[in-house]
């Protein structure tokens, strides 16, 4: 079980905790446990939005395969932001420096910065605030106008709602991308967007769509794409026909069902062989009876 830890600051803003808290809720909610805390340096924090939030004062103990994430506040500048004590700073950088993962969305960048987390890696933050987040820390390699960065543990965010992109991405490297495009799809995120690198997997790349028939269909394939799946199997288990499911799965993605399966078996197949696994054991693994098929695909690609 991964635990998320929430460090608010006075004025945070509330998609900036909702958005990622929501994400691994929901991911909790499909049997992939998650605890979420909320920790501050007072009982009560009020959020930019007016609404107070309640707090614990004390951190629980933390491993390896948790995870504490700083939410943005509301400040002109990064210069008129709340202090934050030297006690949560400590919490912050210990946490990183025993092999956990820490987070941040927009302006809680400043955080990161302050626990000396910034210092020779890549990070991020709101645009408005991304040149204060350079001068403040000149050893931090801010990148710009991106979505989130990950360097070393450290992952940021730009602002507000790329929270939840920042969550999806930590639930895709922890689950895999079907399980992210899932939660995605439960929250009815239009787009699944990456960081500053392209859409590297295709179960996230095609599922920038609203047609729940045409989801389901794509969470059986996702599911079993290493094996036979004849599409009135598919068109069965979301309950259409066969023309009417070719028909919106080619509208929603661009691709039939079986474009799309060989689209998943050529992307698992490349990641094998780019491993050191052989042409043939790579296209048996991921579903072709000959790796032929693979070979021809592979070609194509090119």
């Amino acid at each position: 079980m991964s635990h998320i830890v929430f460090f608010l600051v006075p004025g945070v803003h509330l998609l900036d905790l909702a958005g990622p808290a929501q994400v691994f809720s929901t991911a909790d909610d499909f049997g992939y446990p998650y605890t979420l805390s909320y920790v501050a340096e007072r009982p009560q924090v009020r959020t930019a939005q007016g609404l107070p939030l309640v707090a614990r004062l004390d951190w629980p103990e933390l491993g390896p395969e948790d995870l504490v994430v700083v939410p943005g506040w509301r400040a002109g500048t990064l210069a008129d932001s709340p202090a934050i004590g030297s006690a949560p700073l400590r919490a912050i950088r210990e946490h990183h420096t025993r092999g956990g993962t820490v987070a941040s969305v927009c302006a809680g960048a400043e955080a990161l910065g302050q626990a000396g987390l910034l210092d020779g890696r890549h990070c991020t933050t709101h645009h408005d605030v991304q040149d204060e987040l350079a001068r403040r820390h000149p050893r931090a390699l801010v990148v710009r106008d991106v979505l989130f960065t990950t360097d070393d543990r450290v992952v940021t965010s730009a602002g507000i709602a790329s929270g939840i992109d920042l969550a999806l991405h930590l639930v895709a490297g922890r689950h895999g991308p079907a399980v992210a495009a899932q939660v995605a799809r439960e929250m009815v995120v239009y787009a699944r967007r990456n960081g500053h690198e392209p859409q590297s997997s295709a179960m996230l790349r095609h599922r920038s769509h609203l047609d729940d028939t045409v989801h389901r269909a794509q969470d059986l394939i996702d599911e079993r794409f290493d094996q036979p799946l004849p599409l009135p199997t598919v068109a069965s288990a979301v309950g259409v026909s066969e023309r009417t499911l070719t028909r919106l799965f080619s509208r929603a993605t661009g691709l039939t069902p079986l474009r799309y399966q060989q689209t998943l078996r050529l992307e698992r197949a490349q990641h094998l062989i780019s491993h050191g696994a052989t042409m043939d054991a790579a296209a048996r693994s991921v579903g072709f009876e000959d790796p032929r098929m693979l070979r021809r695909l592979r070609a194509r690609t090119t």
